[in-house]
């Protein structure tokens, strides 16, 4: 099946009702553009496990606040298509945004308890925007299998909560992050990096295995501890400026008092005009299986 673009709020569900009323199950893989292998990873999963694949391709300026990237944030549709197509998508969403709204919305999706911290508080106002295009996109979309990577993880929970809320007809499907062979997880803006910038960027991640080798291998169950010894990995690197590097659990994002199941690690840092994310799981000794 040869790709359609479709730039219609109502094309976009008359194809995919289309679609349903086959028989065929439509799998959903919403980005906001500049698709790259990560991306890619998600749309051949889903083209393995449904029938249709659908992309979205919306750059939301709901979820970027005052002094963010909006306008650098990478754009290329036709190559976006491009590989799409060739990852087994069927249909790319790619509305301008007079067309997701004709006027400012005066509705907000909010998800309460697991957005005040770390992406929540670094960035203000982020996850309601985030959960308000979310939450808007599967209403257009309708009955499908949803995929999202685990790089954004808070962002994963997130919408698996509002999805639970709201019995929103959508069954989602975590994938793991995909990473280049140094370790640096894939991200729209590495494309920020300079060349210096791209030979630090993946220290990022060193931090990350810092914190699990402290969990996982030495017994650490001292938060304090864990945070210090990403810390300490990452200002190593002068390049980068550390926002946060915390221990959360996993479903709720508190911060235990103690480590004494899964937990998950997080790290946030601007590398020039890269903000970079990064997270990984880990399990101390007692714990494991």
């Amino acid at each position: 099946m040869t790709l359609e673009l479709i730039e219609k709020a109502a094309d976009w569900r008359s194809r995919l009702d289309a679609c349903r009323s086959k028989g065929q199950q439509v799998g959903l893989v919403p980005t906001m553009g500049a698709l790259h292998a990560g991306h890619m990873s998600l749309i051949r999963r889903a083209a393995g496990e449904c029938d249709v694949v659908a992309v979205t391709d919306y750059v939301n300026p709901l979820q970027f606040g005052a002094g963010e990237d909006l306008a650098g944030y990478p754009r290329d549709l036709a190559r976006d298509c491009e590989l799409a197509e060739d990852a087994g998508a069927s249909f790319v969403f790619a509305p301008p945004v007079e067309e997701m709204w004709p006027e400012p919305p005066a509705t907000t999706v909010l998800v309460r308890g697991l957005t005040e911290r770390l992406e929540g508080e670094s960035r203000p106002g982020h996850f309601d925007g985030v959960t308000t295009i979310v939450a808007k996109l599967f209403s257009l979309t309708g009955r499908c299998v949803a995929y999202f990577g685990e790089k954004d993880y808070q962002q994963l929970v997130v919408v698996r909560r509002l999805i639970s809320d709201l019995s929103l007809p959508v069954d989602l499907v975590a994938c793991p992050t995909v990473r280049e062979t140094d370790g640096l997880a894939l991200s729209s803006r590495n494309a920020y990096l300079t060349a210096d910038e791209r030979a630090a960027a993946p220290h990022l991640y060193y931090a990350l295995l810092a914190g699990k080798r402290a969990v996982e291998d030495d017994g650490v169950d001292d938060p304090d501890l864990v945070e210090k010894s990403m810390t300490e990995s990452l200002v190593r690197q002068p390049l980068f400026e550390l926002e946060y590097a915390a221990v959360a659990d996993p479903e709720s994002f508190a911060r235990p008092g103690r480590i004494a199941g899964e937990v998950r690690l997080l790290i946030a840092a601007r590398i020039g005009r890269a903000r970079l994310i990064d997270n990984v799981p880990a399990t101390p000794p007692s714990a494991a299986s």
